[in-house]
């Protein structure tokens, strides 16, 4: 049986090797799975630990996807479950959810902090857990064919792996009318707002992973960071004279999202009246996602903006524990990719009333020293 994520060592010249690792699930778009998570955990680890190991690279199956994001089914299935359970007023019950973003979590944080040059390799639709994997690579590459997004606010979830931290960090108030809208990024957009480091043709991949065969490698963070960034750098295509939407609207997006509240924002965005398909996409993605994906990911940039990366990771651990036990997670799920209705019955219907209820997704259901990720700080030193 093929293994859901493919591990390869390519020896270069000098005798150094580089670590590959390939999801490999592309019926799914190589959607996250659990055991796609450990395997990626374990790995990864192991390569930290050998001296021989000069830099990781990650990749995705096939032409269309390097990752989609989180397995969706198993996780509603869960939510089912812990619903009907005994047990189903504790949110720590559904163990399942619980094991899956704690393990995803670590995963995107032990990127975020390798103690080598990590590429990653976003061609085609970069989603979710996709954006959570790549966030954290020193080094990340998008192509002609790259869709970066997070596009939870459709499923009753908020741009979660680590997703509050890196939005917060885009130009102005980017971050927040990509987590409200879902809207997509295309590579130039992608470069411009943060998510991305090089623009590099699909057609060059082949070149560019023969030439990393070719460098004199070392045991030196620094040097393999520059060795790397050389190697990118001599294929990277020049910057795109046509600018991308989220761009050339910056100022609009800054001016819509400027606003104290939520709502405030929500309004002035369903006002829109320029006729940019890329913005009148995103108002209507906005108008007819979850009120309370909507108010959770406000609040979650507001509290994020002086935490550190574990901090918000602990964070957003509650959030999505609590986003499991509420109604609107599972009803996501089941509009988009279950029953395929696109008819959502959200609950609580208006933005108002999730803006009233929101605080409770914060409320930790362990105390600080009993928190599953109370050792992040530790992994990083």
């Amino acid at each position: 049986m093929t293994s859901v994520v493919l591990f390869e060592e390519r020896r270069a010249d000098n005798g150094a090797r580089i670590g590959i690792a390939r999801l490999n699930a592309e019926k799914t778009l190589n959607a996250l799975t659990l055991e796609m998570i450990d395997l990626m955990n374990e790995r990864l680890a192991a390569w930290v630990a050998d001296p021989a190991i000069a830099l990781v690279a990650m990749e995705g199956t096939g032409e269309r996807a390097f990752c989609a994001g989180g397995d969706l089914h198993a996780l509603r299935g869960s939510i089912l479950e812990h619903r009907a359970s005994a047990r189903r007023d504790d949110v720590r019950a559904n163990a399942y959810a619980l094991a899956f973003f704690s393990r995803e979590y670590r995963l995107d944080y032990l990127i975020h902090n390798y103690p080598k040059p990590v590429l990653c390799w976003g061609h085609g639709i970069v989603m979710g857990g996709g954006l959570g994997l790549m966030g954290g690579a020193s080094h990340r590459v998008v192509t002609e064919r790259s869709r970066i997004a997070m596009p939870e606010i459709s499923i009753g979830l908020y741009p979660d792996v680590g997703g509050t931290w890196l939005l917060n960090r885009m130009p102005g108030r980017i971050g927040l009318f990509l987590a409200l809208t879902g809207a997509p990024l295309n590579a130039s957009d992608a470069l411009f707002a943060g998510a991305a480091d090089y623009e590099i043709r699909q057609s060059d991949k082949a070149l560019i992973f023969d030439a990393l065969l070719t460098q004199p490698w070392t045991t030196s963070r620094p040097e393999n960071d520059r060795l790397l960034t050389n190697v990118l750098l001599g294929s990277s295509v020049s910057p795109d004279e046509t600018v991308g939407p989220a761009r050339a609207n910056f100022d609009l997006i800054d001016n819509l999202c400027s606003y104290a509240s939520v709502s405030e924002i929500a309004a002035a965005i369903a006002g829109i009246t320029a006729q940019d398909p890329w913005l009148q996409q995103a108002a209507a993605t906005l108008a007819a996602g979850s009120p309370s994906s909507a108010a959770l990911s406000h609040a979650l940039q507001q509290r994020a903006r002086d935490l550190s990366l574990a901090d918000v990771f602990r964070m957003e651990l509650v959030a999505s524990m609590h986003c499991a036990a509420r109604p609107d997670f599972a009803e996501g799920i089941r509009a988009l990719l279950i029953d395929k209705d696109r008819r959502p019955a959200w609950s609580p219907v208006t933005l108002a009333e999730a803006e009233r209820s929101i605080a409770g997704y914060f409320v930790s259901p362990w105390q600080p020293t009993e928190h599953p990720l109370a050792d992040l700080g530790a992994m990083s030193g």
